[in-house]
């Protein structure tokens, strides 16, 4: 919090001290802006551009996503149909309507592959192909952790209770974190809001709050917030600390306050009347089964947690990580729903969250800023299980891609008939990272740096996705 105190008593630099105490990820900010001084001085491999990857928990179906297989038999094709899309020939499951209308401005990928490995981890985002670090932590390397003159982190991971205090706790994942560092140090780590423990304070800690009886009116609080920036001038504070101040009293807390939208925005990205919490199925007991919770924060919240991306985008965020709390483990083994049933839970949702934003950043001129990038930890069984579900299955798996200047309007690849192994030349985690990082940085300029040794490393280690370059 910002304290001003009676300037009777005077500013002393212990007080000081605590207006730039904003724990991101367990660092003071004043911190924080001085881990932001060596990437300033590399603006020249930024692109601007932003990358929103939005990680579809729990490992989704590619044949209910965007690989339908109708002409498959039954116990392969896609159990809730196909739609036709905007592109000839080209149709994805039956539970993306509006996507299809918009796959003009996607790019699918049908030849995905994990390899050998159906853990639920975070490789696409967080795991040994980026050094276990989060990738937004490899963007941050490069740029800094907070954005030159706004104070915005350049890195930042959305669970559900960033938007709604009410949705349960942040799910990791058997394997791995979503504000894993890998090599590069806490100063990197991404900020996840509504997490007190990593930065959860951050919008109470950018509000100003001011004793009543001391401040009553707008012309003695602007009067007290010159008073406080001229003693801010002497010598005895850094030019950290001074930063840390004018970030605070800069507002870069409004970006995460989506109580500054329009309202008519906030309804428009609304998913929640999708996944009615009052529609929850019973088991015998009566009580809530236990992964229906898990459906019902991703009906409620991932809108709203895409309406923050785009705030953050605005604001100078490069790197956003959105998850909503493993809502794609469509098992049907008594802890998740079977392939339908949780198609109809997660693909609604996702289809109108997704649409919107696409849509959104369209009006806003931001379509070909950020690059938005869905897939999960895996795909599922080409053939189904009695029960109805899909279980665990590396060697193919949906992406899905859009905007960011890329191409779009195509299908990459192809998978075999029972979309079970790409049929095509495969395309993987490495290349999917390089596809991020040469959007977001010129890696031309990046060698040139040997400071950044382990991001060069990420960024070259495959070539980026065929057709999806600058």
């Amino acid at each position: 919090m910002l304290t001003l105190i009676d300037s009777r008593r005077g500013f002393s630099r212990r007080s000081f001290l605590q207006v730039g105490s904003l724990a991101l990820g367990g660092l003071a900010l004043p911190q924080l802006l001085a881990a932001k001084a060596a990437g300033a001085a590399n603006a020249k491999v930024l692109r601007d551009k932003a990358v929103v990857f939005l990680f579809m928990h729990g490992g989704p179906s590619q044949i209910e996503t965007f690989d339908p297989k109708m002409s498959a038999p039954a116990e392969i094709r896609s159990v809730t149909g196909e739609v036709q899309t905007k592109l000839p020939g080209v149709t994805f499951g039956g539970t993306f309507p509006q996507l299809a209308e918009r796959a003009d401005r996607l790019a699918i990928v049908r030849s995905f592959t994990f390899g050998g490995r159906s853990d639920h981890d975070l490789r696409p985002i967080a795991g040994r192909e980026s050094l276990d670090a989060n990738l937004g932590t490899c963007y941050s390397r490069v740029v800094g952790a907070i954005r030159p003159g706004t104070g915005m982190p350049t890195n930042v991971v959305l669970f559900p209770r960033s938007v709604d205090p009410t949705a349960g706790p942040n799910n990791n994942v058997v394997w791995g974190r979503f504000d894993s560092t890998g090599p590069f140090g806490a100063a990197y780590a991404p900020l996840i809001p509504g997490t007190v423990s990593s930065g959860g304070s951050l919008q109470q800690d950018m509000q100003l709050t001011l004793p009543l009886d001391r401040l009553d009116g707008r012309r003695q609080l602007l009067a007290s917030l010159d008073g406080v920036k001229r003693q801010l001038q002497v010598p005895e504070f850094d030019d950290y600390r001074r930063q840390a101040f004018e970030t605070i009293i800069g507002g870069v807390g409004k970006a995460f306050d989506l109580s500054q939208e329009d309202q008519r925005v906030i309804d428009r990205y609304d998913t929640s009347r999708l996944c009615n919490p009052e529609s929850v199925r019973l088991g015998p007991d009566g009580k809530q089964k236990g992964f229906y919770p898990r459906y019902v924060d991703h009906g409620k919240t991932l809108g709203k947690e895409l309406l923050l991306a785009r705030r953050l985008v605005e604001a100078g965020c490069g790197f956003i990580t959105v998850t909503t709390n493993f809502a794609w483990d469509h098992h049907a083994d008594g802890n998740n729903p079977a392939m339908k049933e949780g198609m109809n839970f997660s693909g609604a949702v996702f289809d109108h969250a997704v649409s919107v934003f696409l849509d959104d950043l369209r009006e806003r001129g931001l379509e070909d800023k950020v690059l938005l990038v869905a897939t999960g930890e895996m795909g599922r069984t080409p053939k189904l299980q009695s029960d109805g579900g899909r279980n665990h299955w590396p060697h193919s798996a949906p992406l899905l891609l859009a905007g960011g200047g890329l191409p779009m309007g195509q299908v990459i690849g192809q998978s075999t008939r029972d979309a079970g192994q790409p049929a095509t030349e495969p395309v993987t985690v490495e290349n999917l990272h390089a596809t991020m990082l040469h959007t977001l940085l010129d890696i031309g300029q990046l060698r040139l740096q040997t400071q950044f040794q382990e991001v060069i490393r990420i960024a070259t280690a495959a070539e980026p996705i065929t057709g999806l370059t600058l």
